[in-house]
């Protein structure tokens, strides 16, 4: 062990040493931060990480539509460089919805997959091909092995990768709970819109879990949704709250 390992703290040794035996590459990912400190905070590195798989669904009735969840994603990807590819089983993406938080149609390459089988095997090709800022795809099941493959795809082209798990019947939403080798895993549920001084709908709110963090700590936000530069914000009714990080704050199982 070296002088410099010895300086380490013991989390920050403990990490390395679990990043290795995993078989992840000890060179450092690039980060995307989400620029909300309270959120930056709980992933290790202060963001999300580049050249990695992310996934993401929708809670309650979300679990089937995806909007919420799709936005989150859409935020996310329009901050990257690139070209943008959306890999879906339905033709119901809202082009517009996209732009709303920064996504253009100009950077969007939409292709329609007819079954999970095909959805990730476009989604591990487009994750290899390494030209792309993003790579955003609709799917159901995931298994270990496969998100293990993509997981792979992703560190070596250093794309981002993006799973929206997105179920047809309520019950296969149970299906979130397994495990797989993604980085991160979020849920997104909307809540009630801004509220505003005049008639009228506000800014969207969401609550976003981070239920898995790989070496980080999980936690809840209650946020605004993303904004034409896909940029998110912490309610407004909940940023003066000086022990929201003690509130909201609990300790991975993963």
């Amino acid at each position: 062990m070296t002088a410099e390992t010895r300086k380490k703290p013991g989390l920050e040794t403990l990490r390395a040493e679990i990043s290795r035996l995993e078989g992840h590459s000890d060179r450092r990912r690039r980060m995307l931060p989400f620029g909300v400190r309270e959120i930056d905070a709980r992933l290790p590195g202060g963001g999300l990480a580049l050249g990695a798989l992310h996934e993401v669904a929708g809670g309650g009735n979300d679990a089937l539509h995806s909007a919420a969840a799709g936005q989150f994603c859409a935020g996310i990807a329009a901050r990257t460089c690139g070209k943008v590819l959306w890999i879906v089983t339905r033709q119901d993406v809202f082009a517009p919805s996209l732009k709303q938080v920064g996504l253009s149609a100009r950077r969007t390459i939409f292709v329609e997959a007819t079954s999970d089988v095909d959805v990730l095997a476009c989604f591990e090709e487009g994750l290899r091909h390494g030209g792309l800022g993003a790579v955003v795809a609709e799917v159901a099941r995931l298994s270990m092995t496969s998100s293990r493959r993509l997981q792979l795809a992703a560190e070596t082209s250093g794309s981002l990768g993006l799973a929206i798990r997105r179920w047809r019947r309520q019950t296969d939403a149970a299906d979130f709970g397994q495990p797989t080798a993604s980085v991160t895993r979020w849920r997104v549920s909307v809540l009630p819109s801004v509220p505003l001084p005049v008639p009228g709908v506000g800014r969207p709110r969401w609550l976003l879990e981070l239920i898995r963090a790989r070496a980080g700590e999980c936690a809840d936000f209650e946020v605004e949704a993303c904004d034409g530069k896909g940029r998110l914000s912490l309610s407004a009714a909940l940023a003066d709250r000086p022990d929201q990080e003690t509130t909201w704050t609990r300790r991975a199982h993963a």
